[in-house]
Formats: C-alpha cells, structure tokens, sequence
C-alpha cells in the first residue's frame, strides 16, 4: 500500500473552498490561493509539484472517480489532450478570467453595480442571494468574490463531467492552471539549458 502524505488529504481542501462560498461568498478570495500557488511553484522549482502533489481538485477527481467509483474510467479523447483545445481552453479561460478582472473594475470606479450572481458555465445565474449581505464590504470585493466563485464552480463542474465519462483526472489533461505552469516550466528547463 502506497504511503500516505499530509498533502493527499488535500482533496478536502476543495470542498471546505465550494462549502464556505456556498455560505458566503466573501471565501471566494480563498481561491486565490489555488490560482497563485501553482504558478509560485512554477516558477520558484521549475516542475510541475503543485499540480502532481498538491492539488486539491485533481485529488478530489481521484477520490471520486477511483474510490467512489465515479468514472466510466474510459480513455481521454486525443483531441481533449492536444496542444490545440490545452492552449484554446487557456485562452478562453483567461478572457473569462479578464472579463470578472474587467467587471469587478467598473463596480470598484462606480460605472457599475455590483451584481450578486453567481453564473454557471458563464451564462446560467444561480440564485444563491443569501451569500452576501450588501454593504459587509466594498462592493468591488464583492463583485470579485461572484465573479471567482463562479469561475472556480465552473470549472470544477467542467471537471466533473469528464471525471464521469472518462479518466478521473481528464480535467488535468487541459486545466489552465496546469497549462500555464507547464508553459513556465518549459521556458524555466529552456533558460536552464543554454
């Protein structure tokens, strides 16, 4: 039996993060924490650590997919791993990301105002009020937490779907964190090399 290490109980990680946004959206900012961390390591080591060993997600992709048996566990689609849809997906993913960048900047120069919604899949609003109170923050904090909670429950809904019908970890094949660090990995070995 394969040792077990703090950091593989990390899955838990991902639902205490869905669980408090759930509750108040204000712990969307924890999030962030995901999105720096992979690219800190990156860049600082060179390898691809956080996401072989710290990842939450891909973890909790695992737990469910193998141990609860949740996948088909069927081979990933070749066009689901090519550079193609990895690099395609980052690119949409950042225009998502610089989109909620964008909004949260008009509610904060008052051009806006703040939108209490959290959006699935980009369009589809979840009627999840009871998050927030208005007026516990500045509204653009708020309007950032909507935004980053929508984001990261997306793409773990995105995960999901294809934990069920193909390998647990398909979302790792072309998750945009995994894609970016892997970009500064490359670069980082290249320098290295010369």
């Amino acid at each position: 039996m394969k040792k077990k290490y703090w950091y593989d109980y990390l899955w838990i990680w991902s639902i205490i993060y869905f669980a408090l946004g759930f509750f108040n959206i204000l712990f969307a900012w924890l999030g962030m924490i995901d999105f720096l961390l992979p690219l800190f390591f990156a860049i600082i080591g060179g390898n691809k650590f956080f996401c072989n060993h710290l990842c939450g997600r891909g973890q909790l992709y695992k737990v469910l997919g193998e141990n609860c048996k949740c996948s088909m566990n069927k081979l990933t689609p070749r066009w689901m791993c090519s550079k193609w849809f990895r690099y395609g997906f980052l690119v949409f993913f950042l225009t998502m990301f610089g989109n909620m960048v964008y909004q949260t900047y008009l509610v904060a120069g008052g051009a806006q105002n703040l939108r209490e919604a959290i959006k699935l899949f980009w369009t589809i609003r979840v009627p999840w009020g009871w998050t927030y109170s208005v007026g516990t923050t500045a509204d653009w904090i708020a309007q950032f937490s909507f935004g980053f909670y929508s984001l990261m429950l997306t793409s773990l809904l995105i995960g999901l779907i294809v934990m069920v019908f193909f390998k647990p970890r398909t979302w790792c094949t072309f998750c945009p964190m995994g894609t970016m660090t892997q970009m500064i990995c490359k670069i980082k070995n290249k320098k290295k090399g010369e």
